[in-house]
């Protein structure tokens, strides 16, 4: 299916690895110009040399921003010029008990998995408005929904993220902007392998036998497995897309069933 994405410009936040960059690889398949972002200048520029490598032609550039730094942030909104797509991905996660975590602890969480989104909405929404036609995308979580013991911090700000994106679609009524959110599952991103990585060689495991012990735990999980980061990004890049004009204010699925629901 053509997505009918070429000429249009996107930034996706967090996109130098897993999810993000495997979204910023598909918008570039599909013809779109992409801008990516990560922390370090380096990790920047080797991630427009991967993607350029992987789709011979593309349109991509990047800028480096740190989103638990406001000030970073203020500069990377003033080099970014306009946008049709924006896909808020920027995301920390870790594991930790709820009463160890800090309120510095929150507050980087806030302001990077919550504020990242406030901040780059706020900046493109009202431009994508005044020239009629955009899309915004949130990548949130199935622990936005069934929030994890073990991970408070992490699934509240996902629910914040629901929430936020739910609140700006309303704003776009009656115009061809559109805001959704993409529900993720278990994901084998470059971070929940380093993750699991740690975890087996703490326990003195092979990474194989503590990944499948991790996938088979899970079970609420129809997909029995870690899902692969291009299979999150075939749903945020039909999102983005001109051909998903109907789907607004929604929070669609790609958990692998973990969530119970229906809907």
């Amino acid at each position: 299916m053509d997505l009918d994405l070429a000429g249009k410009r996107a930034f996706v936040s967090g996109s130098t690895q897993g999810i993000g960059y495997a979204i910023a690889e598909a918008l570039l398949a599909e013809g779109a110009t992409v801008v990516v972002n990560g922390r370090s200048e380096d990790g920047v520029a080797a991630a427009v040399r991967k993607l350029e490598a992987a789709v011979p032609g593309a349109a991509v550039s990047g800028i480096p921003a740190d989103f638990a730094d406001p000030e970073q942030v203020r500069h990377l909104l003033g080099s970014l010029g306009e946008v049709d797509v924006l896909v808020n991905n920027v995301g920390v996660f870790e594991i930790g008990a709820f009463e160890e975590i800090s309120d510095d602890d929150w507050q980087r969480y806030f302001d990077v998995n919550v504020m990242s989104g406030v901040r780059l909405s706020r900046h493109v929404l009202p431009r994508m408005l005044a020239r009629g036609w955009g899309r915004v995308v949130f990548l949130s979580s199935e622990s936005g929904v069934n929030v994890p013991a073990d991970m408070t911090h992490y699934g509240t700000t996902k629910a914040a993220v629901i929430a936020l994106a739910s609140g700006l679609a309303k704003l776009t009524r009656g115009t061809s902007v559109t805001v959704n959110t993409v529900l993720g599952g278990p994901t084998y991103s470059d971070g929940v392998a380093r993750a699991v990585e740690d975890v087996a060689r703490a326990q003195g495991l092979p990474v194989d036998r503590m990944k499948s012990a991790i996938e088979t735990a899970n079970q609420t999980s129809l997909l029995q497995r870690f899902i692969e980061p291009v299979e999150i990004a075939r749903l945020a890049t039909y999102l983005a897309s001109p051909v998903s004009s109907a789907t607004n204010g929604a929070a669609l699925r790609a958990d692998g069933g973990a969530l119970t629901a229906a809907l």
